[in-house]
């Protein structure tokens, strides 16, 4: 969670967090425990049956220790792998020691296309396609866990931003007008001194940047 805050503007905070779903992790538990197994049994096999004397064959085991390493890394991978979204962007995470980072802001972000099978409504997992108007044009998360949840928070934190701009966009030129208008009809009643009205002048600028 430490690199992602390095990653995070000043003011940026972060809507919802997800990782690839827990089914293709444990695919690759399974993978490797076959292995494992079936590289026991060999071993067990050579050494029993037909070297039942040889002091090295059970060295052999040590072998064991490869699947389980590549398990560990599988988990690793896994952890350090996160889609995340902003109220700015979506950024993609992948990597352990060497980091690669995709970001897709929420402005450029046109679409959003969610592919789920029955078994992965059951599971909650999916893929998603995000169409942005970038250079690269799709980007692809593969069996996504929560994938409804993370497409929701998308596409609201898409409408805050839009609509945050809107609201804070520029006053139109009439906005700024009336205002001095007023303060110049009450100096040319008298009512306001030159000083007051340049004074409340840049006050009524000050408020519409």
């Amino acid at each position: 969670m430490s690199y992602l805050k390095n990653l995070l503007g000043e003011n940026e905070e972060i809507v919802f967090v997800t990782r690839q779903h827990w089914l293709v992790l444990l695919g690759q538990i399974l993978a490797k425990s076959v292995l494992a197994l079936g590289l026991a049994i060999l071993i067990t096999l050579v050494w029993r049956i037909w070297l039942p004397q040889s002091q090295v064959v059970p060295l052999a085991y040590l072998l064991l220790l490869l699947p389980l390493l590549g398990l560990l890394q599988n988990v690793i991978i896994w952890t350090s792998q996160q889609y995340i979204v902003t109220d700015w962007r979506v950024i993609q995470i992948s990597g352990v020691f060497s980091k690669e980072v995709t970001d897709s802001s929420l402005e450029k972000v046109n679409d959003v296309k969610l592919d789920q099978s029955f078994l992965g409504r059951l599971l909650d997992y999916g893929d998603l396609e995000i169409l942005t108007a970038s250079e690269l044009g799709v980007n692809r998360f593969s069996h996504v866990g929560q994938p409804i949840r993370l497409k929701t928070a998308m596409l609201n934190a898409k409408d805050k931003l839009e609509h945050g701009q809107a609201e804070s966009g520029p006053r139109s030129e009439v906005d700024v007008a009336g205002p001095i208008e007023q303060l110049d009809d009450l100096r040319g009643q008298g009512l306001l001194t030159e000083e007051e009205f340049q004074q409340q002048k840049a006050q009524v600028l000050a408020r519409q940047l």
